[in-house]
């Protein structure tokens, strides 16, 4: 594999001192997660992007940072940490790039956090060690080819068998399915409800066809997950939780992590046109020296920072469990929109340089440009605040 010659030079923007607000055990796994990404994803993410491949060797690299599952409790292989750790964790792995951060968002938040928050005591000793270290990765079904902003409209279905259910149906732009070992998948049942289970590789009937032809997440594995009449053992269900609560609260946990991590790769766009801005000389002093570039700059630092203290207040409250998940909404939303912003207007300032693998930004924007949809679409993510703000239902 041919490493990048070029170091990666990344230093985080701080402007309102907001380290003093994290503490000492924060900044420890922050330095953990940013030196890593340094070693080994920068090096490589570009060469993976641009053949459109997935590096598989990080898995175990993730596993030991904490990026899978980080507030999963220790007792089930998960690190028991706050929401700021995990939002810090993302937030630096997506500095690396998109993919990477969406492969270890849908381990923690929509894999192993189901299984923590609705499974069977039995289903988390029995998954979710192994999918703390990467040894087990999974994947979360719940989008299907006609139905993305409304989940409720579901065809998947299973139907009782007498020892076991008989799953028919099909999700799509499921991130991990082409080498997932398990899939949370929800379906619903004969009385229309809303259900979820562990539906393992190997299940006769059940099948992960690769998503081909991506400009976007170059770098990360997605794929269907096709079902055509496999059995799933009745211990595989998940006992209690029906209806749609189940897969938003998974959702949530993970819209938190995007709020970090697209903040992460704004960072990164801002940390890049910055440094060239002093090196690129042009009419005879550098570019930085320019009023129009001073005020993208001026402009991308304010919007970083602004956006670095509503994801720490929801990290504050996300801890103390009374985030609602109306505020995950507007910061999932503000962080792509910014993050968007910042990379197009960071591309500019490197003219024909930016559109190269050279620097980080175009993959940056590629990426985000998944990243502004899954998850609840940039205008659905509009509607949440719009509803909560009103007490009107625009969605019908």
């Amino acid at each position: 594999m041919n490493k990048s010659a070029k170091k990666d030079l990344y230093e985080a923007p701080d402007y309102y001192l907001l380290d003093e607000l994290l503490s000492e055990e924060h900044k420890l796994i922050r330095a953990t997660a940013r030196d890593w990404v340094k070693k080994e994803v920068s090096p490589i993410i570009e060469d993976y992007a641009q053949r459109a491949e997935f590096p598989k060797q990080i898995i175990k690299g993730l596993g030991e940072i904490g990026a899978f599952g980080p507030t999963i409790p220790i007792e089930y292989g998960g690190a028991g940490l706050d929401y700021i750790a995990y939002g810090i964790i993302m937030q630096e792995i997506e500095r690396g790039d998109s993919g990477v951060r969406s492969t270890a968002s849908v381990q923690g938040s929509l894999v192993m956090y189901p299984i923590y928050a609705y499974g069977t005591e039995e289903q988390r000793r029995k998954y979710l060690p192994k999918l703390a270290t990467g040894e087990l990765m999974g994947c979360f079904g719940l989008t299907e080819p006609d139905h993305g902003s409304n989940p409720g409209g579901m065809v998947t279905n299973i139907k009782d068998n007498g020892s076991h259910y008989v799953l028919n149906g099909a999700k799509m732009w499921i991130s991990n399915a082409p080498f997932a070992d398990i899939a949370v998948v929800w379906a619903k049942d004969e009385s229309g409800k809303i259900r979820g289970m562990v539906v393992e590789r190997g299940m006769e009937g059940f099948t992960t066809p690769e998503t081909h032809g991506k400009w976007s997440l170059r770098a990360s594995a997605t794929g269907e997950l096709v079902f055509d009449n496999v059995k799933v053992p009745k211990e595989n269900v998940f006992p209690e939780i029906s209806g749609l609560k189940g897969p938003l609260g998974c959702l949530n946990q993970a819209r938190y992590g995007i709020a970090w991590g697209a903040l992460g790769a704004a960072m990164d766009c801002y940390d890049t046109a910055l440094r060239y801005s002093k090196e690129r000389v042009q009419f005879g002093k550098p570019i930085g020296g320019f009023q129009l570039q001073q005020k993208k700059l001026a402009e991308m630092i304010t919007e970083i920072t602004k956006g670095q203290l509503l994801v720490w207040r929801l990290g504050v409250l996300k801890s103390e469990n009374r985030a609602t998940s109306e505020q995950i909404s507007m910061a999932k939303r503000n962080s792509v929109e910014i993050a968007l912003d910042i990379a197009r207007n960071a591309r500019q300032m490197l003219g024909g340089m930016g559109i190269t693998g050279e620097y980080s930004i175009m993959r940056h924007m590629m990426n985000l440009e998944s990243v502004v949809t899954y998850e609840g679409t940039h205008d659905i993510h509009l509607l949440i605040t719009g509803m909560d703000v009103t007490g009107i239902n625009a969605f019908k």
